[in-house]
């Protein structure tokens, strides 16, 4: 069974293929990849690597983890698995309402749109 390892801090310079250079000295890697900004097309200076078994994906986090490339200290270590999307996620509308506060500082009568006193 493979196992997925999380690389961060990484340098925008880093590539897929370097990444996957980098792992290859401790075992066979399934995949390596960096993730990329779809707007921008630039690296988001994280990656995940998937290396064949427990064994060499822990001997890799042992020897990259804190290691310095290109002047950035990289955090290796394993992957999390993703949480289920189940709709939540960043607040806002909750059965109580919406979670903000009303401001005092907007609005009418006191001196926000259209309001004020006179």
């Amino acid at each position: 069974m493979s196992t997925k390892i999380y690389v961060g801090n990484l340098p925008y310079s880093v590539t897929d293929s370097s990444l996957e250079s980098n792992f290859s000295e401790f075992g066979a890697v399934s995949s390596a990849k960096v993730m990329m900004d779809r707007e921008t097309g630039r690296s988001k200076g994280f990656g995940f690597v998937e290396m064949a078994s427990a064994e060499v994906a822990q001997a890799a986090i042992s020897a990259l983890n804190g290691v310095s490339v290109d002047g950035r200290s990289i955090v290796v270590n394993l992957a999390k698995p993703r949480e289920a999307s189940g709709g939540g996620g960043g607040g806002g509308y909750s059965a109580a309402g919406y979670g903000a506060k009303p401001r005092s500082d907007v609005g009418y009568g006191n001196g926000g749109y259209g309001g004020g006193r006179y």
